[in-house]
């Protein structure tokens, strides 16, 4: 595959200067971000949106600097680099993970108003999940049969394509009766975990640890601790390196199952009473990650402006659906393991399962669609 994009518009600039000044601009805009941050109560319970931004480009700017302290570590001092590194990413998770919920539960609930037919669900001070209490405890064992009944819709000799809803669809009546109680169940447990990831961001932000990341960072801003032969160094290898890295995971995947309409795998494992990450889904995630290094990595090249590569924006589009969809349908399945919850519930749950489980399917051939058809125009 032809590489491209790999050399600096500037070469006059030295490969050294450009690494040191991509992490200087990235540490400055990390601590941009933390003061506006505090400024706009971000140590508060009520936190606005202005505060909710400079959170995330806390995280924007704590992913480059780590994605370059890696892709470029044969520039920088060994020890400093690696000892800030899995810092910087203990940062960024801690700080995603408010946000991930949210927008998980908007997705779930507006998944559910889209099966059900519903235009707005109850939330959960309408209809609680204290109205499942009284059913029999059946759990995981409800939610793999409402999965077999979506199952029996999704595998629908009818269906046209990958990125398609297939037209034997769940039993809607059914589904409208649980949906109500599945969203206030899904809301209650996604709201719990986002207030739990509230809490936990504040006390992170507030730890000895986040400054001495803080600290580091604005060390960063004004000193880089480059090798000293830093100045002799290619940039271009080792861009290329992280474009290799990408393209060899890709090159591992599982693409001519990709362009099926339907994985009963997925949906089976999904239900099961095994709450491990999904096994298909990592070797996806993990090409995600390396898209984004090697985005990175074209960042540092190009200071100005990364040239537009049509590819690699499909590709991060359909990997970001993918990882969305996934963790939708992981949640989907968790709260079907919820005990005592009523069978239709559970039913609605497992619908909305097999339903983010096929975005996922979809997702999947949008990128092996755009990945094959540019891999095919290369010489």
């Amino acid at each position: 595959m032809a590489q491209r994009h790999l050399d600096p518009t500037n070469p006059t600039t030295a490969p050294a200067d450009a690494v040191a000044g991509y992490l200087r601009e990235r540490a400055t805009e990390f601590l941009r971000a933390l003061r506006t941050h505090r400024e706009t109560g971000g140590g508060t319970t009520n936190g606005n949106e202005e505060s909710t931004d400079a959170a995330l480009a806390l995280r924007r700017s704590a992913r480059r600097i780590s994605g370059t302290l890696h892709t470029f570590r044969p520039l920088l001092d060994a020890d400093w680099s690696e000892s800030l590194r899995p810092e910087l990413a203990w940062l960024s998770g801690t700080l995603g993970r408010e946000h991930a919920y949210a927008a998980r539960l908007d997705r779930l609930v507006g998944a559910l108003n889209r099966l059900s037919g519903a235009t707005n669900l109850p939330t959960q001070t309408a209809v609680t999940a204290r109205s499942d209490a009284g059913a029999a405890p059946i759990g995981a064992a409800a939610g793999s049969r409402a999965a077999g009944a979506a199952r029996a819709g999704a595998a629908a000799p009818g269906a046209t394509g990958p990125g398609s809803r297939p037209p034997a669809g769940p039993d809607r009546g059914n589904l409208t009766v649980g949906a109500a109680k599945a969203g206030a169940l899904l809301d209650r447990q996604l709201t719990l975990a986002r207030t739990r990831a509230h809490s936990a961001a504040l006390q992170a932000l507030g730890s000895s640890r986040f400054h001495a990341v803080a600290d580091s960072v604005a060390v960063l801003a004004s000193e880089v601790p480059l090798t000293p032969t830093a100045t002799a160094m290619d940039l271009g290898p080792l861009a290329a390196a992280a474009h290799d890295r990408l393209h060899d995971a890709v090159t591992g995947l599982p693409l001519h199952t990709a362009g099926h309409p339907y994985n009963a795998e997925a949906l089976i494992h999904g239900l099961s009473p095994d709450t491990a990450p999904h096994p298909q889904d990592a070797p996806w995630h993990q090409v995600r990650l390396l898209l984004r290094l090697h985005r990175y990595a074209l960042e540092v090249l190009h200071p100005e402006a990364v040239p537009v590569d049509v590819r690699l924006l499909t590709a991060g589009e359909a990997l970001n659906r993918h990882r969305d969809a996934s963790e939708a349908a992981s949640a989907a399945a968790a709260a079907a393991r919820t005990p005592r919850i009523a069978p239709a519930t559970a039913y609605a749950l497992g619908v909305l399962h097999a339903d983010q489980r096929h975005e996922v399917e979809a997702s999947r051939f949008a990128f092996q669609q755009c990945w094959q058809k540019e891999a095919v125009r290369t010489p």
